[in-house]
């Protein structure tokens, strides 16, 4: 069996994180970006207002086409950025579509965040899956904007749990 990384990503700092969590991991993986219908403004006050409101409100944004099929992944690692101390809601809406077949998967999330809430974020999701326990966490601060030596020491430690 393999691995599966879902994830949304709006600035690219979730995808970057994805994208370094591959190449740390010696085995199969598959990336999975997962993308709202209507695209949230990016910039300015808007990205914030609107990102802010949807996750607020709990809204759950229809996706464009992915392709999942939890029963091909023995673990399966989501991610997303942090709005509002909550997950992005295009990640609420992948969670709520495949609860049911991620209840029996090993369950693994990075938040990445500008700012704080990553911990509230993480539980939302855990909550909204029906999950007791994540087998691995972590919380990277804007890992592709803001590059060092400690968020790849984070990222080789969150893998080596998996």
């Amino acid at each position: 069996m393999k691995t599966a990384i879902i994830y949304y990503s709006m600035c690219g700092n979730t995808a970057y994180t994805a994208e370094q969590i591959s190449k740390v991991l010696d085995k199969e993986v598959d990336i999975i970006e997962i993308m709202p219908v209507k695209k949230y403004p990016d910039s300015g006050f808007k990205k914030y207002f609107w990102g802010g409101k949807s996750a607020v409100m709990a809204e759950k944004p229809k996706l464009e086409s992915y392709s999942f099929k939890a029963d091909e992944y023995d673990e399966i690692i989501i991610g997303f950025p942090v709005w509002a101390s909550r997950p992005a809601p295009p990640i609420c809406t992948f969670a709520q579509d495949n609860k049911t077949s991620l209840q029996s998967k090993r369950i693994s999330a990075y938040a990445c965040q500008s700012g704080a809430g990553a911990e509230k974020a993480l539980k939302n999701l855990k909550d909204l899956i029906g999950i007791s326990e994540y087998n691995a966490v972590m919380v990277l601060n804007d890992p592709k904007d803001k590059p060092n030596s400690a968020n790849d020491k984070i990222i080789k430690d969150f893998c080596s749990k998996l």
